[in-house]
C-alpha cells in the first residue's frame, strides 16, 4: 500500500501539472466560442476526463489487492489506454503553449530594455499579441489530433488488424523434400488481453488457415500470467489446421513469475494448466527437447528451447539438452521466445539454419513505411522485427498476434509470418 501511494502521488501531481498547463492554452480558444453552453460543455469535458482518470488511478493503485489477479491486467490496459489516449496529445500540444510563452517572455525583455533605454513608456505588446497566440494554440491543437486519432485507432481497431507477412529462404542444404514447405509463425497471443474477443481471434485463425501452412510454429506467452486466461479459447484456437503438424514452446509470461503466490505448488499448478492447454489446441509442446519432421523419407529437426532471456528475464531454455537427440549434420529449425538468444548462443555457435522468435511485440508501436523500419524497442533488442541473417544463418523475429500493457497497436498491426523454405 505504502509503496502504491509513493508512486501514485507523483503521478497524479505529474498530470495535474500536464492539465494545467495545456488549460492554458485551451482556455483562450474556448474563450472565443459565443455560445456559453459550449464553452460549459468544453470545460466541463476537459476537466471530467482528467478527474475521471485521476480517480481511476487512484481506485486501482490502491485497490489493486483487490481485483482478481487476470483482470488487473486488464484494468491497467485501459488506465494506459486511457492516459495515451488523452495525455500524448496534450504532450504536443503544451510544447506550442511553452512556444508562446517564450515568444512573450522575450518580447517583454526586449520591452523593457527598450524602455530602460529610452527612459519613457513604451507598450510590449500589441493587439498582434494574442493573434500570434492563439495561431500556435489552433497549430498545437491541429498537430495533437494527430496522436490522438492514431491511438483511438490502435486501441479500436489497430489490435485486431491481423497482417499477414511473407519470406522466402533459400539453403543450399534443405533436402529437396521440403523445397515449398509452407511455415505459419505466430508468437505472443497473451490471451488475457483479449478479455474474450472471440469473434476477432477466430478470423485471424481463418486468416491462418488460408495460408494452408504445412507447420504452425507457436513462439511462446500463450497468456499473461495466469492459466485461467485460457479458458473457452481451446474451441477457437484449436481450429488452427497444419498438415505436418502444429508445435509450439514457452515464453516469459507462460511461468507466471509476474505475479505474487500463495505457495510454490499453486504457481506450479497454473504452469502446469498452462502446459496443459497447449495439448487443447492440439500443438505439441517442446520443453527444451526435438521432434523429427519427415517427408519422403528426407527430415529435418525443430528443436523447441523453453524460454531464455536476458537479466531479468527467466532463464528455463537449454539449448544444449534441446539439441542433444539432432543429429549433427541435419537441417535445423530452432523455435526461442526471445531473439537475443539468438546472438548469445545460436549465432556462430551452432549450425542451426533458422531460428524463429517474439517476444518484442515490435513494442507495438512503430513505423514500416516507404524504406523506413523504426520502433523504440530497437534500442534494446536490435533484432525487433522481421528477416535477419548472418552468413547463413537466419533469424525471424515475429512483431506478435497480441498484446500487452497497451491495448493496442500502433502502425506495427499484430502479425502472421508465412515462411517458404526453397
Amino acid at each position: 500500500m505504502r509503496a502504491s501511494i509513493f508512486l501514485l502521488i507523483p503521478l497524479l501531481i505529474f498530470m495535474l501539472l500536464v492539465d494545467f498547463y495545456t488549460w492554458r492554452g485551451i482556455k483562450p480558444l474556448i474563450a472565443r466560442i459565443r455560445m456559453n453552453r459550449i464553452k460549459l460543455l468544453l470545460t466541463t469535458t476537459f476537466w471530467g476526463i482528467s478527474m475521471l482518470i485521476f480517480a481511476s488511478f487512484v481506485v486501482f493503485m490502491l485497490g489493486i489487492k483487490h481485483v482478481k489477479q487476470s483482470e488487473a491486467y486488464l484494468y491497467a490496459g485501459y488506465l494506459v489506454a486511457g492516459f495515451a489516449l488523452f495525455y500524448f496529445p496534450k504532450f504536443v500540444f503544451i510544447v506550442f503553449v511553452l512556444m508562446n510563452d517564450i515568444q512573450l517572455g522575450v518580447r517583454k525583455i526586449v520591452g523593457w530594455l527598450k524602455k530602460s533605454a529610452n527612459k519613457k513608456e513604451t507598450k510590449v505588446y500589441t493587439g498582434r499579441k494574442m493573434g500570434r497566440s492563439e495561431f500556435l494554440y489552433q497549430m498545437g491543437l491541429a498537430l495533437a489530433a494527430i496522436p490522438f486519432a492514431s491511438i483511438l485507432y490502435g486501441v479500436t481497431k489497430g489490435k485486431f488488424n491481423f497482417r499477414v507477412m511473407r519470406e522466402k529462404i533459400r539453403f543450399e542444404n534443405l533436402p529437396a523434400s521440403f523445397r515449398g514447405l509452407k511455415i505459419v509463425h505466430i508468437s505472443d497471443m497473451h490471451l488475457g488481453s483479449f478479455n474474450r474477443k472471440f469473434e476477432q481471434v477466430a478470423k485471424a485463425v481463418e486468416l491462418i488457415n488460408e495460408q494452408e501452412p504445412d507447420l504452425i510454429l507457436f513462439t511462446g506467452d500463450l497468456v499473461n500470467n495466469f492459466a485461467e486466461e485460457t479458458n473457452d479459447w481451446a474451441p477457437v484456437l484449436a481450429q488452427m489446421k497444419a498438415n505436418l503438424g502444429k508445435y509450439s514452446i514457452l515464453g516469459n509470461h507462460d511461468y507466471g513469475d509476474y505475479s505474487e503466490w500463495k505457495s510454490p505448488a499453486e504457481k506450479a499448478k497454473n504452469l502446469a494448466a498452462i502446459k496443459g492447454f497447449h495439448k487443447e489446441m492440439g500443438f505439441r509442446l517442446l520443453l527444451n527437447e526435438s521432434e523429427t519432421i519427415r517427408i519422403d523419407g528426407e527430415e529435418i529437426a525443430l528443436i523447441g528451447v523453453e524460454n531464455w532471456g536476458k537479466p531479468p528475464f527467466p532463464q528455463h531454455g537449454d539449448l544444449k539438452k534441446a539439441t542433444a537427440e539432432t543429429d549433427a549434420n541435419q537441417f535445423k529449425l530452432l523455435m526461442s521466445h526471445d531473439p537475443s538468444h539468438w546472438d548469445a548462443e545460436v549465432l556462430d555457435k551452432t549450425n542451426i539454419d533458422l531460428t524463429f522468435s517474439g517476444h518484442t511485440h515490435g513494442m507495438q508501436f512503430g513505423i514500416e513505411r516507404a524504406g523506413i523500419k523504426w520502433s523504440p524497442v530497437q534500442y534494446k533488442y536490435p533484432r525487433w522485427g522481421g528477416l535477419y541473417k548472418e552468413s547463413k544463418q537466419y533469424l525471424y523475429v515475429n512483431r506478435g498476434f497480441g498484446y500487452i500493457g497497451f491495448p493496442g497497436r500502433i502502425g506495427m498491426p499484430p502479425e502472421i509470418t508465412v515462411i517458404e523454405l526453397a
